[in-house]
Order: C-alpha cells, then structure tokens, then sequence
C-alpha cells in the first residue's frame, strides 16, 4: 500500500514547498522559513497521517497505476508505477508515494532545485533568438504552461579504466634543392597506454526521458549534493528508476573507455595520418550511487509530434530538438533567391553600361 505525505508548515500546518532562490522551505500563509532538517523532524504529524492511512487505506493499485485520495481536499489522483512524487490537479499539494522511495528505491542524495519555474519560462522563451525559422507555436502560453519541475532518477559511477592504444602515424618533411623538391616521410608505431578513474559518470535511470537530452544538460554541479530528505520534493514530480544500475553501467562504461581513448590519442601530437590499429582499454565499476536531479521538462507538440525540452535546473542549461516553420524557410528561400537575382542583374547591368 502506498503512502501519501504532504510537508506542512511547522508554524501554521499549510503546505509548505521548497523554494530554490532562498534554498530554504518558505510557507505562502505565514510567511515562516525553514530548513529541510526541520521540516523533516515533524515525526509527529507524519505518525499522525500514516495512522490514519493504516485505519482508513486510501490507495488501491492495478498493473501500471496507483490511485490514491489527496489527504488535502479528497480528490482522486492517478499516479502511474514509475511516479514517487506528484501533485493533486485541483488544490496543487504536492504528495509523496513514500513506498515509491524506500528499499532499493530510495536515493542517497539529491540536489535541490536552484532554479524556479519562472526562470525555465523565461528561458523557454528565449529559444526564439536568432531563430528565425522556429514555428509560432512555440510562444504558445499553453505551452509554457506544461513545464514541470521534476526530480530525475540517475546513477552515479565510479569507474576505473586501463589499457592501452595502438597506432601508426607519419611526420612528413619537404624542401627544394634547384629545381628539385624533395618530400621525405618518416613511420612511427606510436603506442599510449595507462590507467585513469573517472568520478561520478551520471546516467539517466528512466526509460521516460530522452538519454540525448538527458546527456546535454550536463554537466550538474555535484557539490551541490545533499542527504536525501523527502520534503525537498514538496512542489515538485518525481520519478523512480526502471533501470537497474547493472544494465546503466554500459552508458557509463563506454563513456569512460572513450574518455581515456581520446586522452590518449590527444597525447600523439605532432604525426600526421594517425591511425588506430588497436584498443584494449577496459572498464570496472568501482562504485555506483543513487541521487535525484532537477530539471525543468516541456512537451510541444507540433503537427502531431512531440518535441522535448529540458533545463537543468543547477546550472540553468536548456537544451531541446527545435523544428523549422516549412512556410519561413520557402518564403526566405524565394526572398534571398529574388534579392540575388536583382543583385545579379544590377551587376550585368553596371558592366554592360561600363562596356558602351
């Protein structure tokens, strides 16, 4: 059976939601702020709650979704297997699947949201900049409407490599004597190999989101790392991973073994015609560590597809698959075309004039 915890203000006992400007829990109704230490020692209230959960279950579960009552205003909210923090579509409260979080599920660390909404709309919004081409709807206020704040499922590595390159490469000389030229061309086996250890290699944990996407937000800031406290998630989605860590590892370890490739083949400098004949470098996982990220998460459809944006919500990075507007590109495309063809005529016209 899931269970459902709203934070609430210590002071006033209204909800109470993460504020990423302040980094502290500031309540709407009293004005009172708050630390995550301190909303999370409302040991008694929450006793309270999962009491009356015990008394009177409120969750009832199929094959892919779980249905529960908001403890707040008692409407019904659905909530598919893989969410472990949502929010109710008529009060706004955040809820907490606290089971969605315990066990094997629960993270070890998170980082908070530095970011608020209104700055992913502004950002959003500022895709249009010298993207002339970018279809209107984009501007649409329904869809800057649809952008969330959810805490992401990602695996952190700690991965070791070793081994070593192989390859062959030229240095080319050339010069002239009298009317001779002479070009000389010296082989070289050049050969790079060591070990490296790579630290906190992120890879996302959900089928849900796009690895593309989620690879070009990077990088966060990991000092910004902080113990898990569920009541950071107040006001915003939350996801837990369906992807084991065993089967992520491939991301991270090829993400490693090319990272020390390139380390390597940047060190054979000064040969021309460099060519790999062999790689033995291999990868070990070392250790491996279960946190939540933030990030800001837009749909737009357009023209029956979707397209995903995303904004890393530490650093501020948005990035996303913009479409063209078909209509702009042939109307620029005729433009540019009648524009030269004026240019060129104005031109023959000149020479012609300059001829006489």
């Amino acid at each position: 059976m899931g269970k459902v915890l709203d934070n609430q203000c210590p002071s006033c006992k209204a909800p109470i939601v993460f504020n990423p400007k302040l980094g502290l829990f500031k309540c709407d109704y009293c004005g009172g702020e708050f630390t995550a230490d301190q909303v999370r020692d409302m040991e008694k209230a929450e006793k309270v709650l999962q009491e009356e959960i015990k008394k009177n279950p409120r969750v009832t579960k199929d094959d892919k979704y779980v249905t529960y009552n908001c403890p707040d205003c008692g409407a019904q909210v659905i909530a598919d297997e893989n969410t472990a923090a949502t929010f109710c579509v008529y009060c706004g409260n955040t809820s907490i699947i606290k089971n969605r979080l315990t066990g094997k599920f629960a993270p070890s660390k998170l980082i908070p949201f530095k970011f608020e909404k209104d700055d992913a709309v502004q950002a959003f919004k500022g895709l249009r900049k010298g993207r002339p081409f970018m279809p209107k709807l984009f501007n649409d206020e329904k869809n800057i409407e649809k952008i969330t704040g959810v805490y992401i499922p990602f695996w952190l590595f700690e991965v070791s490599t070793g081994g070593a390159i192989e390859a062959s490469g030229t240095k080319v000389q050339t010069w002239t004597r009298g009317d001779t030229h002479y070009t000389k061309t010296d082989y070289y086996e050049l050969i790079r190999e060591g070990s490296m250890k790579f630290h906190r290699i992120p890879v996302d944990g959900s089928t849900r989101f796009d690895n593309d996407i989620m690879n070009t937000i990077e990088p966060f800031d990991y000092s910004k790392l902080v113990n898990y406290n569920h009541a950071y998630l107040a006001g915003f989605l939350a996801e837990k991973y369906d992807v084991e860590d065993s089967e992520a590892f491939a991301d991270a370890e090829a993400r490693a073994k090319e990272s020390a490739r390139r380390v390597f083949t940047n060190d054979m400098v000064g040969f021309g015609a460099v060519v790999e004949k062999s790689n033995t470098i291999a990868a070990t996982k070392d250790n491996v560590e279960y946190v939540l990220l933030p990030v800001y998460m837009v749909n737009v459809k357009y023209k029956d597809k979707y397209y995903l944006f995303a904004m890393n919500a530490e650093s501020g990075e948005f990035v996303g698959n913009i479409p063209l507007d078909k209509g702009k590109v042939v109307l620029w495309t005729v433009m540019i075309f009648a524009i030269s063809a004026v240019i060129m005529f104005l031109i023959n016209y000149l020479i012609y004039l300059g001829a006489d």
